[in-house]
């Protein structure tokens, strides 16, 4: 391993260190402070908007530096101002019955994809710190500067309004090694990744909680009775906004058999070009590599210039390339997640057979992410998206900005699940939610026993009306008036005195779990038991903290993971033999 490796594993131990340190302030944060510093982090990213679009273009080649600057808007207003009312502190809510606690889940490792490195940044900050969490972040080496330069203007505004500076972290030296370090450390609570095939498997695999993404490869059917001209410019405005670097972006188009040709025609007026096939034969060799993968030299670039890579001539411009494309597979490359501004046209006669062409594609490579339909049949939409084995199906609308939430009612994201179809943990799409775990405080509503009669409690939802008490007897009200007082008595924490002598006709009676035990014949004050806990959660850690008490350990204390880190990092804990 070279001394890079070394020092980008290093790197990333200090950086989880650090960061879970600092989670230990954000996480006592009112909603106040949380949203005050959200709000100022939000505030800067937009104004800095098209210029962070710009690095990320400039550093990675990709994209158009105007669509950057839009998903950085995207990622800093419309997100922000979606999930601003959330509540993340304390009770988020409250039914009589059931009360939802909120409780923030520690470090999020957060990987930042080269195709919209900036925008990602800013979404993944922000829904982490919402959430109270701390966050370190892991670029992609071919965007480490535009990323960590959003990381560096919305730390600043963070730590102006009391963030504890380590709450967000970028780390400097990229690399694999560096990043599955980052992933695997026991302080690491949840990952957020968003990458290729190969990081997403890595992340679910290094044993924590993991938010990937999959691969899209978005098919979207064009059905009869649609508008052909709104399709058409829905489907080019998706495949290339950024230069289709969204991976919800349309990479085929299967057309309906009675609207094909209007539907071309639409196309090719829009700035859609259709390639012959010996033209569509010359760019596949530039789509993929000789190992059938897709070409990174084309990912985020211009129609026009994968045509002049492939030595094809197209008309001046001309805003997409589009192949006829007679199946799908690895023996068809039209067929494969492009990234690009591509489409692949496929022809079928009626829903069942569009339905069917569609799932064929999501199978070959998309499974869970997005699909598109075009119709002014509701209920055929409906049908359709039934059939997909895609989370999101988008109807009328690019799939581009629909599966974000831009163009529709979805929750706003940069980061999209897959559900298990694609292998993913869920099918939302990743929001402050997912970075919470809620504690549900349950009262009883359907009553197992019934409360004795002394308790005097009801269960909640019971309608009876309170049956009237029955008179206690003089010598029951001398009982409890006697317990009462010896129960005050124990809980006194100073020393015990003696007790004038009681009445011959008052039998001494042993309190239960009492700190002195005094008895009318001696009074003589007994040693203070200390009771070792059973089981210590993370919470109890974190009470004892906030009292400044000590729990109490045995060898057979069952200690949870986290506890045991936080306990002994604080000193929380007092070991009895």
């Amino acid at each position: 391993m070279g001394d890079k490796d070394l020092i980008a594993q290093q790197e990333a131990r200090d950086a989880v260190e650090a960061a879970s340190f600092a989670f230990q302030t954000v996480s006592g944060f009112d909603q106040a402070k949380i949203d005050a510093i959200c709000d100022a982090m939000a505030a800067v990213a937009l104004a800095d908007a098209e210029r962070l679009g710009k690095l990320a273009n400039e550093e990675t080649g990709f994209g158009k530096a105007e669509d950057k600057r839009e998903k950085n808007r995207f990622a800093a207003e419309d997100v922000w101002n979606y999930f601003k009312g959330l509540k993340t502190v304390g009770v988020v809510s409250d039914s009589g019955s059931v009360v939802e606690i909120a409780s923030p889940r520690g470090v999020v490792a957060a990987i930042i994809p080269s195709t919209n490195p900036t925008s990602t940044a800013i979404f993944k900050i922000i829904i982490a710190i919402k959430s109270r969490n701390s966050i370190v972040l892991s670029p992609h080496p071919s965007a480490a500067k535009c990323i960590a330069e959003t990381a560096r203007i919305m730390r600043e505004a963070a730590i102006k309004n009391g963030l504890p500076g380590d709450a967000i972290i970028c780390l400097t030296n990229s690399t694999i090694e560096g990043t599955e370090t980052l992933m695997k450390h026991r302080k690491t609570a949840v990952i957020l990744a968003t990458g290729g095939t190969g990081l997403v498997r890595a992340a679910y695999s290094s044993g924590k909680p993991a938010f990937g993404v999959g691969p899209g490869n978005v098919p979207v059917f064009v059905e009869r009775s649609a508008d052909p001209g709104k399709a058409a410019a829905d489907i080019l405005t998706g495949t290339c906004f950024d230069n289709g670097t969204i991976c919800a972006s349309e990479q085929s188009v299967v057309c309906d058999a009675p609207i094909e040709q209007i539907l071309r025609e639409e196309f090719k007026r829009q700035g859609g070009h259709f390639l012959s096939s010996a033209e569509a034969d010359a760019v596949a060799k530039v789509l993929l590599t000789p190992q059938r993968t897709l070409n990174a030299g084309i990912v985020g670039k211009s129609a026009e210039y994968i045509a002049n890579l492939a030595g094809v001539q197209i008309p001046t411009g001309t805003r997409c390339l589009i192949a006829d494309c007679a199946g799908v597979g690895r023996d068809h490359p039209w067929s494969v997640e492009k990234l690009s501004p591509t489409l692949a046209f496929f022809v079928v006669d009626g829903v069942k057979a569009g339905a069917a062409r569609c799932s064929e594609i999501l199978h070959f490579g998309g499974m869970g992410h997005t699909a598109g339909m075009h119709t002014q049949d509701r209920d055929a939409a409906i049908e359709y998206g039934r059939q997909m084995p895609a989370a999101r199906v988008i109807i009328n609308s690019p799939t581009t900005h629909g599966a974000i939430g831009f163009s529709t009612d979805l929750s706003p994201s940069m980061t999209l699940g897959c559900g298990s179809w694609g292998g993913n943990v869920t099918s939302d799409n990743i929001s402050p939610i997912h970075l919470m775990d809620i504690k549900r405080v349950a009262f009883e509503t359907k009553p197992i026993n019934k409360a004795s009669a002394l308790s005097g409690q009801q269960s909640i939802g019971k309608t009876e009306p309170p049956r009237p008490r029955p008179k206690a007897r003089r010598e029951e009200i001398a009982a409890i008036v006697d317990s009462f007082l010896k129960k005050k008595i124990a809980e006194t924490p100073e020393p015990a005195r003696p007790l004038p002598p009681q009445p011959p006709a008052a039998e001494p009676r042993q309190v239960s779990t009492v700190v002195h035990e005094i008895t009318p014949e001696n009074a003589v004050q007994k040693p203070v038991p200390i009771e070792t806990a059973e089981f210590v959660s993370e919470d109890d850690v974190r009470r004892a903290i906030d009292k400044g008490e000590k729990i109490y350990i045995s060898k057979k204390t069952i200690l949870t993971p986290s506890a045991r880190d936080l306990g002994e990092e604080r000193e929380v804990f007092a070991k009895i033999s």
